[in-house]
């Protein structure tokens, strides 16, 4: 049975994220969990969307739609901000408990993007974001880049397919794990 990823862009409809001048968190989050899906799908990884096109959807209710799937894995794709633009720059994870298999993922996710050029903030623990302690799968909350950052912005538009295959890449490489 292929293993079941469901993929999460963060916001969406009426809460559009963080925004940096024309651009918006939950525009990048759809763009790039729309690729990896399309990474994933390719190498015969069952692939589920919170989310395809600009809707809203709250956390409890992707939490409860990503159990009812009954998903393996749970990635949540976000955009960090910071107080003052150009502040910070990279890609951070977010987890439950980095003493478990989403911080694996997380490890691997993050790792994938450090090759191809992206800082690694590294991986923190969450607690309290709901799609990462009620889902009943690993999950996982990745921060691709700052979106207040211009260099940030400047690599994900340049290497767009690259994070998205980065991301992909991470997952495999865990799925792989579990089944060697």
């Amino acid at each position: 049975m292929a293993t079941k990823v469901i993929l999460d862009a963060g916001h969406g409809g009426a809460n559009p994220g963080a925004v940096y001048g024309a651009r918006r968190e939950k525009d990048d989050a759809l763009s790039l969990v729309l690729e990896i899906g399309e990474q994933l799908q390719e190498a015969g990884v069952d692939v589920y969307y919170t989310r395809v096109t600009d809707v809203y959807e709250s956390p409890y209710e992707k939490a409860t739609e990503a159990n009812l799937i009954g998903g393996d894995y749970f990635i949540s794709v976000h955009r960090n901000s910071s107080v003052y633009p150009n502040q910070y720059s990279g890609v951070e994870s977010l987890v439950y408990n980095q003493y478990s298999e989403a911080a694996q993922l997380a490890l691997n996710i993050n790792a994938q993007l450090e090759r191809i050029g992206w800082n690694n903030i590294g991986i923190n623990e969450r607690p309290n974001l709901i799609v990462l302690n009620r889902t009943e799968m690993p999950a996982v909350l990745v921060e691709v880049g700052f979106i207040n950052t211009e260099t940030d912005n400047e690599l994900l538009d340049r290497k767009f397919y690259e994070t998205a295959g980065a991301i992909a890449d991470g997952i495999l490489e865990t799925i792989a794990g579990q089944s060697g």
